[in-house]
């Protein structure tokens, strides 16, 4: 099945690629890999939610954020796809790195960026296990609860 065919298939549509918010392109290819930039889980250009990953009063839940981490891969799926030249071209993912602005207490980073991880392996299959990182940090771009950039292997 292709890539092109497992999102259908999940029900997902790929978003336009959205603007950069300062002197950067969204995804650069570099032979046979296309790099992303931070996505962050922007839907029709807007922040689903903003704030810090936690338990607790105010705080964005794990399991939101985990959602928000799917709409990031999804992103950096288009934004690969339109430096690509088309979603044909992606062959699969070599390495994600994931930001998740949380708490100080807050431990549970791999599983918030297992959403966007998740999504990788269900839209590539085999080709979407990669290397990855999850680092916790104090704030991100717009004040995201989480940001996901990804290396994405060409034919």
């Amino acid at each position: 099945m292709s890539v092109a065919e497992r999102l259908a298939a999940l029900g997902l549509e790929l978003p336009p690629v959205a603007t950069p918010a300062g002197a950067y392109v969204p995804a650069k290819v570099h032979g046979d890999l296309v790099f992303t930039a931070g996505q962050l889980p922007l839907v029709s250009g807007a922040l689903p939610a903003t704030g810090k990953v936690g338990d607790g009063h105010g705080l964005v839940p794990a399991s939101d954020a985990y959602e928000y981490a799917r709409l990031c891969a999804l992103n950096a799926i288009a934004a690969a796809a339109d430096a690509a030249g088309g979603l044909e071209r992606l062959t699969g993912v070599l390495k994600v790195t994931g930001f998740v602005s949380s708490v100080p207490e807050f431990t549970g980073q791999p599983g918030v960026i297992n959403g966007a991880s998740e999504l990788l392996g269900e839209v590539f299959g085999d080709a979407g296990r990669h290397a990855r990182s999850a680092v916790g940090v104090p704030v991100l771009p717009l004040d995201s609860p989480v940001e996901v950039e990804v290396v994405f292997t060409l034919s």
